[in-house]
């Protein structure tokens, strides 16, 4: 019966990794040339990936973000 009170919490827990986990559409490469978040370049990087805010849009041209500044 102790084991149950170990292995059912652990269970749940990871249940609950499993469901909330997201599909990555983004490049690891990106954010590690970057040094950015993608929430930096992307509006919402796991529903629409695609829709790119100013730096984003300014990567996608330049497929960097040297001389990029950013907008106040």
């Amino acid at each position: 019966m102790s084991h149950l009170k170990v292995i059912l919490p652990a269970a749940i827990v990871l249940a609950g990794f499993l469901v909330c986990s997201t599909a990555s559409y983004g490049k690891p490469e990106f954010t590690k040339a970057t040094k950015k978040a993608c929430t930096y370049c992307h509006v919402d990087a796991t529903k629409a990936p695609k829709d790119l805010k100013d730096p984003g849009k300014y990567y996608q041209e330049h497929k960097s973000l040297d001389g990029y500044v950013e907008k106040k």
